[in-house]
């Protein structure tokens, strides 16, 4: 059981050595995984869904890093243009309204190159 726990331990350690540094370690399939519950908020307003709540703190926390956070954004940029129906306002309110404090504005409209 140790031998498993160290050989997880090393091969998370190996993972993140191969990200060179000012490249993302996150993707889109983990940011649309992590704001799929939200579609119907984003899409009908209302209140968040608890599970989208906890996929907006999700996302804060794999974008740790300024590339992190503009990937995250373009990939936000990316689920907007194939859900049109999302509520613009919806969509920059989400983080608030889930009592999260983040630097990747939900927009359709953010230019991602622009966050720190």
């Amino acid at each position: 059981m140790k031998g498993a726990v160290v050989s997880m331990l090393l091969m998370t350690v190996m993972a993140q050595l191969l990200v060179k540094p000012g490249e993302a370690a996150v993707t889109c399939t983990q940011v649309d995984a992590s704001l799929a519950a939200c579609i119907p908020y984003l899409t009908a307003g209302g209140t968040p869904a608890t599970a989208c709540c906890d996929g907006v703190k999700n996302l804060k926390a794999i974008t740790p890093t300024t590339a992190d956070r503009q990937t995250a954004c373009n990939c936000v940029k990316e689920a907007a243009a194939r859900h049109p129906n999302i509520k613009e306002d919806a969509a920059s309110s989400l983080p608030t309204k889930c009592g999260v404090q983040m630097n990747i504005p939900i927009s359709k409209n953010t230019n991602c190159q622009n966050i720190n």
